[in-house]
């Protein structure tokens, strides 16, 4: 049977320590509830000592009803000189009413002395005495040992007597911490030995990722006996970031034979990594292992005719065992089988390798051209549907013509810049001529294409556009430079993603806009009468 490991999640405290992360108290309450159903066993929820938001968080957390997940409440030893009993961090810990607390104490003397200013012994005092007073509380009492690594390099004697401290005063685990995110894998074995022949209370690991080193160091510590790993989702803390969750547990239960979770509950990794980054209010990391976006992307042709062949040949896990999905890109770089896979994609199966190749071939000569459809694939399902001989387009452009016009209004003294888009587009046999004005060229040429095609297509009302980005391509050339525009459109709670590039933005701005609103309304089969048939919907 598999050893087991216990997770401890900080990403409601320590996560919060990032640059630009913040949470509600709403926020956090939710976050609690996701990680209590991914099966994380205890979930750190703040410093109640610290700031009214977290103590209004434990005051509503007692009406949360969990699974598996124990909460916990965080603080800090007494003060020096001071008596636990009466010290107001404590006994706001007890006020939290969790069954479970964690308070940090000094382990490295050059922090006891410059930072806390006290004598190494009161130091040791404090730590005992706190431990004992809330285990006489009847709480499990986790015991982190600030700055472990440091201070055992410094004064190893003094560290060792630091965790001897929380030992004596009954802490249930006394957690390693690497603060500073320094040391090297190597390093924290060999310390974690000497701290194993030292005390023989349960060992865990606190890791930052100040060398890159977080989840390498909280695996290492696994292997030298740590009974309890802490971290958080993403990665989000202080600096460069806490050891993260979502490498540290599948690389445990997958690489390492070790149990964390229940079984299944795995492949929901990725669906609550991306949950805790949206409430966050933070863009998803595509290049995280295992739950990012690109964790299991495919972009080189001879990659990707490879994986098709055997999915394991270019992938260390099935992407389904963390909830995530294998992706082609296709750009350049990639080759016949990319587009084979994306037609399959499609429900174009019998896509013949001749066409394939042809439009392996418009790919390339767009992308010279400044067009990348690895973040637009909606503009390259597109490109795809195109390519059969039968397609028929739900409407065609006639010409556009965009005035930006800057004058003065009677009514107002300031100057004002007026954008007005007059649009001819062919639907079927008819021809529409529609103009529209807007807050800019773009959004004029957007509002008067909307304006024609909701005569026909009412669905078209339903999309918005979400974000714009411009992209200058040679930066050298000054304003005749090529550019690429990046629109992602939405409807409810769908997404697509759709590019345009061109000398002009306006130009590059109206192939973007026609592609989103083209590809919602073969999405949504708008675009099925005669003559507007088309075989191959996108699914």
């Amino acid at each position: 049977m598999a050893s087991s490991i216990q997770v401890y999640d900080t990403t409601l405290r320590d996560g919060t320590q990032g640059e630009g992360v913040s949470f509600s108290v709403e926020d956090k309450l939710q976050i609690v509830r996701k990680l209590d159903e991914l099966g994380i066993h205890y979930v750190e929820g703040g410093w109640p000592g610290s700031n009214p938001k977290d103590a209004e968080f434990f005051k509503q957390a007692r009406g949360l009803s969990l699974s598996r997940a124990l909460l916990a409440a965080f603080g800090s030893t007494c003060r020096p000189k001071g008596r636990p009993e009466s010290d107001p961090n404590l006994l706001e810990l007890l006020n939290a009413g969790t069954l479970v607390v964690t308070i940090v104490g000094k382990s490295w003397d050059l922090h006891v002395n410059r930072v806390l200013e006290t004598t190494l012994n009161e130091n040791l005092r404090i730590i005992r005495e706190s431990v004992a007073f809330l285990k006489s509380k009847g709480l499990t009492v986790f015991y982190d040992a600030e700055h472990f690594f440091d201070g055992f390099k410094a004064n190893a004697h003094y560290a060792l007597s630091a965790i001897k401290a929380a030992a004596e005063g009954g802490a249930d685990c006394i957690i390693l911490c690497d603060t500073n995110g320094g040391s090297l894998p190597s390093q924290v074995s060999e310390v974690f030995q000497r701290a194993s022949e030292s005390v023989a209370t349960p060992l865990g690991i606190h890791a930052h990722n100040d060398g890159e080193l977080a989840v390498a160091n909280s695996l290492a510590a696994v292997r030298s006996g740590a009974a309890q790993v802490q971290g958080t989702m993403n990665g989000y803390g202080e600096r460069c970031g806490n050891a993260n969750l979502c490498s540290i547990i599948p690389n445990l239960m997958l690489k390492m034979g070790y149990a964390c979770l229940d079984d299944g509950q795995l492949a929901r990794l990725t669906e609550v990594s991306r949950y805790v980054s949206e409430l966050a209010n933070l863009s998803h990391n595509p290049q995280l292992p295992y739950v990012g976006a690109s964790a299991f992307a495919h972009k080189g042709g001879l990659h990707v005719a490879a994986t098709i062949k055997c999915e394991e040949s270019y992938q260390h896990i099935n992407p389904a065992q963390v909830g995530n999905t294998q992706r082609v890109l296709i750009s350049e770089l990639s080759g016949r089988g990319n587009i084979m896979y994306k037609a399959r994609e499609l429900g174009l199966a019998s896509l013949p390798k001749a066409r394939a190749q042809a439009v392996l071939a418009r790919v390339k000569d767009l992308e010279s051209k400044g067009f990348q459809f690895e973040g637009a694939e909606a503009s390259f399902q597109l490109l795809m549907v195109r390519s059969q001989e039968d397609y028929r387009p739900p409407f065609e452009l006639v010409d556009f013509m965009v005035v930006v016009e800057k004058h003065r209004r009677p009514s107002r003294r300031a100057e004002e810049t007026l954008s007005e888009a007059m649009v001819k587009v062919r639907v079927g046999d008819a021809e529409v001529h529609t103009a529209a004005e807007g807050k800019g060229p773009v959004n004029a040429l957007d509002q008067a294409l909307r304006k024609a095609l909701t005569q026909f297509y009412p669905v078209v009302a339903q999309v918005r556009l979400s974000d714009y980005k411009v992209r200058i391509l040679n930066e050298g050339a000054g304003t005749e430079a090529q550019i690429r525009v990046l629109i992602e459109s939405r409807a409810g709670d769908e997404a697509w993603n759709t590019v345009g590039s061109s000398a002009n933005i306006i130009d590059a701005s109206w192939l973007a806009l026609a592609d989103s609103l083209e590809y919602w309304l073969l999405k949504t089969h708008q675009a099925n009468p005669s003559p507007l048939l088309l075989d191959h919907s996108i699914p």
